[in-house]
C-alpha cells in the first residue's frame, strides 16, 4: 500500500466525502485517481465508514490510514478498549497480538511504554503511522513473530496482553483456547517468564468453565457487554496466584454502566417464590457470567425457578438488567391464552419454556411490538405461565 498516495489531500478529501456511501455502487464508477488502485480506495472508504461509531477517535483523526474492513470488524471498540486500560497499568506492556492497535492506544494512557507486536508487515506500518497521527508517542511498533520478539527483547514487562485469534482449521469445533493463535495454554509458562501479569481477551463464545480448565493462575474474569451484547471476556492471570477467582460483569448502555461482581465459588442462598409486583431480567453480561444464584442473594430477590433466571420482588430495586412491573399472570391454558393474547401487540420473551418465540406468536396470533412485554416461563411448581408486564425505565 502506497501511503504517500493515500495521504494526498485530494485523495483524503475523496475518502471523507464518500464515507457512508455504498461502495458497491461506487465501484461501478470510474476511478478518479489513476495513481492508486480503486479497490484500495474503496477499502479506505468502507473501513472509515465502519469506524464512525466504533472508533470515533480514528474516524475524527486527520490522515488516518485504515486496514481491511475485516480488521476493523474484529478490533476492540473504543468503549471496551478504554475499560481494559482501567484495569491494566504499570511501567511497561507488550501486546503480542497488536492488530489495529485500539487497545494499545488506550493502554498507552495508563502505562509508560507500550510495545505493539504485529506479524502482518503492512498492518504494523499502518498502525505505526496512525499512532503518530494520534500523538500516541510512547508506543513502539515491532513487526514479526511476537514470541521471537519477546525472546529477543528479553526483559521483564509489567503486563503482557494477548488477543488470540481462532485458527481457520478450528471452525466448527467447540471453542477452545488451544485452537487459537497463539496457543496460550501451551505458552502460558513461557509468557510468565517475561511478566508476572497477563491479560487475555477472548471471544464471548468461550465457555468460562472451559477457559478455567485450560488456564492456570486466573485471578479475575471480566465479562464486558455494550448495549447488552457481550463483546469480550477478559482473563487476568497473576503468576503463582491460587486464591478466589472473582468475576466482574459490566454492561455499557447509552444511559449508564451496569456492574455486578462476585466470587466464582461463593456460597449464595437462593429463595424461590411466585411472581410478585416486579420482574427482573439480568443483562447478558450477568447471564454469561453464570452468577444466577449470586445475583439473587446479593439483591435479596426471589427466583421464579431454578432454571428460569428471572427474578421478582415486592419492592423496586436498581437491578443490572431490565426491570418490569407485572400487570397480570396468565396460566398457560388454551382458554386463558386466547383471551389474553389473540391479536394483541406485545414483545415476547421465553425463559425456561418449551417453545420458541416464533411458534408462540404464530399459535396465539400475537403481533410484534408495542409497549407491553410478555415473559413465557416456568414457576417454582413447574407450572407454565405467561407474565404480562410494563417496562420500567430508570
Amino acid at each position: 500500500m502506497n501511503f504517500n498516495e493515500i495521504l494526498k489531500p485530494e485523495i483524503q478529501k475523496f475518502i471523507i466525502e464518500n464515507t457512508g456511501l455504498d461502495t458497491n455502487k461506487l465501484a461501478l464508477k470510474k476511478n478518479p485517481f489513476s495513481q492508486i488502485e480503486f479497490k484500495i480506495l474503496l477499502n479506505q472508504i468502507e473501513s472509515r465508514t465502519k469506524s464512525k461509531n466504533k472508533l470515533p477517535t480514528w474516524f475524527n483523526g486527520n490522515n488516518i490510514i485504515y486496514p481491511t474492513k475485516i480488521s476493523i470488524e474484529q478490533t476492540s471498540s473504543e468503549a471496551t478498549a478504554k475499560y481494559k486500560s482501567e484495569i491494566v497499568s504499570g511501567e511497561s506492556l507488550i501486546d503480542l497480538t497488536g492488530g489495529f492497535g485500539i487497545d494499545d492506544y488506550y493502554f498507552s494512557k495508563k502505562n509508560d511504554t507500550i510495545i505493539h507486536c504485529e506479524i502482518n508487515p503492512e498492518l504494523s506500518k499502518i498502525v505505526s503511522h496512525n499512532f503518530k497521527q494520534l500523538n500516541a508517542l510512547n508506543i513502539n511498533c515491532i513487526e514479526g513473530d511476537s514470541l521471537k520478539t519477546l525472546e529477543k527483547l528479553n526483559q521483564k514487562f509489567s503486563w503482557i496482553y494477548i488477543d488470540p485469534s481462532r485458527r481457520n482449521d478450528a471452525k466448527g469445533k467447540v471453542f477452545m483456547l488451544k485452537d487459537c493463535l497463539p496457543n496460550v495454554p501451551d505458552l502460558q509458562d513461557t509468557y510468565l517468564e517475561y511478566s508476572d501479569n497477563i491479560l487475555i481477551k477472548t471471544a464471548p463464545i468461550l465457555d468460562i468453565s472451559a477457559g478455567l480448565q485450560e488456564l492456570k493462575n486466573v485471578k479475575q474474569i471480566h465479562v464486558v457487554a455494550v448495549d447488552n451484547e457481550v463483546k469480550e471476556l477478559l482473563w487476568i492471570i497473576e503468576k503463582k496466584y491460587n486464591g478466589e477467582i472473582s468475576i466482574k460483569t459490566v454492561n455499557f448502555t447509552k444511559q449508564n454502566k451496569e456492574v455486578f461482581d462476585f466470587n466464582i465459588n461463593s456460597e449464595s442462598k437462593v429463595n424461590y417464590d411466585f411472581p410478585k409486583k416486579y420482574l427482573y431480567e439480568p443483562n447478558n453480561a450477568v447471564m454469561k457470567s453464570g452468577g444466577f444464584n449470586q445475583i439473587a442473594s446479593f439483591f435479596s430477590v426471589y427466583k421464579l425457578h431454578k432454571n428460569s433466571h428471572l427474578y421478582t420482588s415486592d419492592e423496586l430495586i436498581d437491578f443490572p438488567g431490565r426491570a418490569f412491573q407485572i400487570e397480570k399472570k396468565v396460566n398457560f391454558s388454551k382458554k386463558d391464552m386466547i383471551e389474553n393474547f389473540s391479536n394483541q401487540k406485545m414483545n415476547v420473551t421465553v425463559r425456561n419454556f418449551p417453545d420458541t418465540v416464533e411458534n408462540i406468536r404464530k399459535k396465539w396470533k400475537i403481533k410484534d411490538g408495542g409497549n407491553q412485554y410478555c415473559f413465557f416461563t416456568t414457576d417454582k411448581n413447574e407450572n407454565k405461565i405467561a407474565l404480562i408486564c410494563t417496562k420500567i425505565n430508570f
